[in-house]
């Protein structure tokens, strides 16, 4: 029988223990033991060129099927992480990831994307910026007489060339030159595809001839100043030049 001391309800419902548990999903055996391995590699326990254990030691360690080992390894295959080597010494192997690889992969996710909300030609362009400016002023420190030489060359036959195409490539070379001036062989491999996206997508047909006489003054006016090593300047002009070059691009 109630006594009249009972609490009263507050008028909210009671919060069940399930939904104050933050819990992940289980993933897959294969892919508990796929995300295992590649944190050991990207970690450096397990550096390019080491080979993995067989496949029944990977089993055992890890507790599961070699059928799970093997799927797991498929995996990694596909992320280009690990390779089989076939014969008496072969195996799988931690791969040694190449530049030119990553940029190619880089180049074709960012043409996938753009066009879209995220990956915009304003937000392209502006990414330019922010790794050709700096990228100009390392150059104007480091480099060589050999990039000088490369520079003028790119000058050269872009202000001989004619047509659009052939223009176009002596101004991707004098970029290219820039950032390989730098020393950064990570900001190279960055850079790169933004650029190619940008040229095979984004490039207007209508530019007229007298755009990219002026882009010629202003690529002498970078050299001028990468080759004083007045790295101020040099990141200066390539910031204006980029800038300058904005109309150039078609949403």
């Amino acid at each position: 029988m109630p006594t009249g001391n009972e609490p009263r309800p507050t008028g909210r419902p009671r919060t069940g223990a399930a939904e104050l548990l933050t819990v992940s999903k289980v993933r897959p055996a294969y892919q508990q033991v796929a995300d295992q391995l590649r944190e050991l590699i990207l970690g450096g326990s397990l550096s390019s060129g080491d080979r993995l254990p067989p496949e029944a030691e990977l089993a055992a360690t890890f507790g599961v099927s070699r059928s799970t080992v093997r799927e797991a390894l498929r995996v990694l295959a596909s992320r280009d992480l690990i390779h089989t080597v076939r014969g008496t010494t072969g195996g799988t192997f931690v791969s040694q990831v190449q530049m030119d690889k990553v940029s190619d992969y880089l180049e074709t996710s960012i043409g996938l994307m753009s066009g879209s909300e995220g990956v915009t030609v304003a937000a392209m362009l502006e990414a330019r910026e922010v790794l050709e400016v700096p990228a100009a002023r390392l150059a104007a420190a480091r480099r060589e007489p050999q990039h000088l030489d490369a520079l003028r060359e790119a000058i050269e036959r872009e202000t001989a060339s004619r047509g659009r195409g052939s223009r176009f490539t002596e101004h991707r070379t004098f970029h290219q030159v820039i950032v390989e001036a730098a020393g950064n062989t990570l900001l190279a491999m960055v850079t790169e595809p933004v650029y190619r996206v940008l040229q095979a997508k984004f490039l207007s047909p209508d530019v007229p001839p007298s755009f990219w006489t002026g882009v010629d003054h202003e690529h002498q006016q970078i050299l001028a100043a990468i080759e004083s090593g007045d790295e101020e300047a040099a990141a200066g002009a390539m910031h204006d030049h980029l800038v300058g070059l904005r109309p150039a691009y078609r949403d």
